[in-house]
């Protein structure tokens, strides 16, 4: 099970080589284009584990207000640089620190997957928590089920770690957040030590109620 101080440190010490191997080819960066153009003008919108802010937070705030969280405070530090004038909040996604009802939209592009498994249910519910009814999810995850680590992620000498739940428990975890997917696609990611390209499943949620 990944360690949550572990793998704020990573993303910390790596920040510089992250951004610099971030490939945004792949992302399913459409998908967000869609997403965006559904939901209500000038959306309030939570980037959830926003890292860096590019893509998903500079895209964000083309369409609507949108405030990035994450608990790496470099990854902010880039984020601040990549995304002027971006609302950002340090915190972890297991306890939100928004009130409830207070986004139109959630995003979490690569975030739950470096989350603790036992505790993905409670990332949802938090979601959930601060979505409006009717208030809608875009995330990606990882296709199979899947725990690991690497001590030197991208040549970094740098341990990073991964908590993957894979598609079908991540639909019944929506659905149990209270959530109706509405949505499900497949998309690449090239960021991996071998630079091959990883099938990543982006899941579209709505909050019933």
């Amino acid at each position: 099970m990944s360690d949550r101080d572990a793998v704020r440190r990573g993303y910390d010490e790596m920040a510089e080589t992250y951004a610099a191997e971030r490939s945004e080819g792949g992302r399913g960066t459409e998908l967000l284009t869609d997403f965006l153009d559904a939901l209500p003008d000038d959306p309030r919108v939570l980037d959830a584990g926003c890292g860096q802010g590019t893509p998903v937070l500079a895209r964000l705030a083309e369409s609507g207000d949108p405030l990035g969280l994450d608990f790496s405070r470099e990854q902010l530090r880039l984020a601040a640089v990549n995304v002027p004038g971006a609302s950002l909040s340090q915190g972890d996604m297991t306890a939100l620190p928004f009130r409830d009802d207070a986004f139109d939209a959630v995003t979490a592009y690569n975030s739950l997957i470096h989350v603790p498994y036992g505790d993905h249910e409670t990332v949802l519910g938090e979601f959930a928590r601060v979505l409006r009814p009717g208030g809608r999810v875009l995330l990606t995850e990882g296709c199979q089920e899947w725990s690991g680590e690497n001590p030197d992620w991208l040549d970094t000498g740098v341990e990073m770690q991964w908590d993957i739940a894979g598609t079908e428990a991540t639909r019944a975890q929506l659905e149990s957040a209270g959530f109706a997917v509405v949505g499900e696609w497949e998309v690449t990611d090239r960021l991996n030590d071998d630079g091959e390209e990883v099938p990543k499943p982006v899941s579209e949620a709505r909050l019933v109620g």
